[in-house]
């Protein structure tokens, strides 16, 4: 019973939580690493403040394209062979 509502909660969602967090995890690691990087350099923190939300915006975007399914091939099975 308790399967029937996992599946109808999930309905429409490609992949996992944990499989598109790992998939986006990287990118918010190099973000985050960079502003780091800026720190270190003795740049003013307010460069960490500035950087930091397009980098979580884009993350968090990416997450729900990547948890929405919304990242995967949706051209179906068309007439096109790839000539010109």
């Amino acid at each position: 019973m308790s399967n029937e509502a996992e599946d109808a909660e999930t309905a429409g969602f490609e992949k996992g939580r944990k499989a598109a967090t790992a998939i986006i995890l990287p990118f918010v690691a190099l973000g985050v690493g960079n502003v780091l990087l800026i720190m270190q350099w003795g740049l003013d923190p307010l460069w960490g403040f500035l950087l930091m939300p397009p980098i979580l915006f884009i993350s968090v975007i990416g997450w729900i394209a990547i948890r929405g399914g919304f990242a995967e091939d949706r051209t179906g099975g068309g007439d096109y062979d790839g000539g010109v």
